[in-house]
């Protein structure tokens, strides 16, 4: 936990605001509320030096096919942190009254995760911790890399380049892909593949809800 903290102490950053909660440590088990902030034991938190799109922001893939980027980033935070015991570090707090902190499991930065997995990008506006992450996603075309997006404060701001489709204000998120051979393959935000995948409608490939629904429908979970 010193070497946490030692890490905040020398990163390059600028906080929006101080607070005398700097260096409070919150630990639980975490309810995930988007791509970058969460809840333990009521505390509401914002993960620092980081922005993930919004929970209903859209990004195109290198095919041009809009996919639900914001709502894969929630689903990627809920899937690494699910009844684990979550380590919080504050750093301050935000307007909102939100707790900024680095969160970890074990020696894994959670923050630092999300940049490298492209669901998220370096929030350099407060601080330039995580720019190394955001510079690996972008040249391996992870995530939001692999093709067009608008970085989550300009979306926020109203310039929203990319429109919200049906089957991405629902949060149906689980690409159903069909393979070479015909077999009918799920991924899910936490596969290794989701990135890469695309979902085609016109060769019979779809959008699914849950892993249930796309069972039921004939497809199977990656090998």
């Amino acid at each position: 936990m010193r070497s946490l903290l030692s890490l905040l102490i020398c990163a390059c950053v600028v906080m929006p605001y101080q607070s005398a909660a700097a260096g409070q440590v919150i630990s639980g088990i975490a309810t995930v509320i988007d791509g970058d902030s969460l809840k333990i034991n009521q505390k509401r938190i914002r993960l620092f030096g980081i922005d993930a799109p919004e929970k209903d922001q859209t990004c195109g893939d290198k095919n041009g096919n809009i996919w639900p980027c914001g709502a894969a980033a929630k689903a990627q935070l809920t899937h690494y942190l699910k009844g684990k015991n979550v380590t919080c570090v504050v750093t301050g707090t935000d307007r909102y009254k939100r707790y900024l902190a680095v969160c970890s499991l074990g020696d894994d930065d959670i923050n630092a995760r999300l940049v490298a997995d492209g669901l998220a990008l370096a929030y350099r506006r407060y601080s330039t911790t995580y720019l190394a992450q955001e510079r690996q996603a972008r040249d391996r075309k992870k995530g939001i890399w692999q093709g067009v997006f608008t970085a989550p404060w300009d979306w926020r701001s109203g310039q929203r380049r990319v429109e919200n489709s049906k089957t991405v204000r629902s949060g149906c998120v689980i690409k159903g892909n069909i393979n070479s051979k015909g077999v009918r393959i799920y991924h899910t935000p936490a596969s290794a593949w989701y990135s890469r995948t695309k979902v085609s409608p016109e060769k019979g490939e779809r959008w699914f809800c849950s892993e249930k629904e796309a069972r039921a429908a004939g497809w199977r979970a990656p090998r």
